[in-house]
């Protein structure tokens, strides 16, 4: 069974990518971070029997170095806007920052909108990153490379929203992405033109979207969490229209229906992959 810490940790993470720790070899190592522009570290080296490997959207940037002695890389990655498949190599050790929802580092030399459903080499968008990869891919030791990331980064900010995307993203937050564009309208006091605009040139996607993914974040958390779950009773949580909507549209960002989901995850199996830091 997990302890304290790990569950802790776990509960801590709201952008989650299960099918990563279901790629895993045998640990998936997990830690956080006191930088709040980062959501945690994480680290494994993915199965020979692992076949596909799934992202979903989480509406966060990753960066995901592949440590591989022979062929090392990093890449930076978007948001996916539904389940998308990922290229991993079979035994090879990747470490990975996932940067908090909605945070766009200031040192990435991309729009927003250039980087949703996108993926890039790290060297290529963000400079004066040789040193960095160097220490991340030729260090096996999980918690240097975490030291090494934060050092890299310490000095270095959070791209600056605006005061209108700020205030949609805390309250699509809160309504677990249950939000309509009419009542952003009404809570900002900005005509729905506007807050398309600005939220668009602020985080390269809309509102909706936006939205479809914190709920679609939101119920992958409760499976994952929460002791009881009805499917009946999540979709009307989420504001879904009907349980078959809610589970039509989980499919298609999950790439799994909510029951197969939760099989999956709680599996005692899946629990001892994940190790904390």
């Amino acid at each position: 069974m997990l302890n304290g810490a790990v569950v802790s940790c776990l509960k801590g993470i709201r952008s989650k990518q299960p099918w990563l720790v279901l790629t895993a070899a045998q640990k998936f190592s997990v830690a956080g971070s006191n930088n709040p522009a980062i959501s945690h570290f994480y680290s494994f080296e993915k199965s020979p029997s692992a076949q596909a490997t799934m992202a979903i959207p989480d509406g966060c940037i990753d960066i995901l170095f592949d440590c591989d002695a022979s062929s090392p890389k990093a890449e930076v990655f978007g948001t996916p806007m539904v389940a998308i498949d990922i290229h991993l190599e079979c035994q090879h050790r990747y470490f990975g920052v996932r940067f908090a929802s909605s945070i766009i580092p200031n040192c990435l030399k991309l729009s927003a909108e250039e980087l949703v459903e996108h993926q890039f080499s790290l060297q290529e968008v963000i400079p004066h990153t040789d040193q960095l990869f160097e220490a991340v891919v030729e260090e096996a030791d999980f918690a240097a490379q975490v030291a090494s990331f934060q050092q890299f980064f310490e000095n270095k900010q959070a791209r600056q929203l605006s005061p209108l995307t700020q205030a949609i993203v805390r309250f699509t937050g809160e309504r677990q992405g249950n939000v309509r564009i009419d009542e952003l309208a009404e809570l900002t006091g900005y005509s729905t033109r506007t807050i398309q605009r600005q939220f668009r040139a602020d985080m390269g996607m809309s509102p909706k979207a936006f939205g479809r993914i914190i709920r679609c974040q939101s119920a992958v958390y409760i499976i994952n969490h929460r002791n009881q779950v009805t499917f009946s009773d999540m979709a009307f949580e989420l504001g879904f229209s009907d349980q078959p909507h809610f589970l039509k549209e989980f499919k298609k960002l999950v790439s799994a229906t909510p029951m197969s989901y939760q099989h999956c995850v709680r599996q005692q199996t899946y629990l001892d992959r994940i190790q904390s830091f």
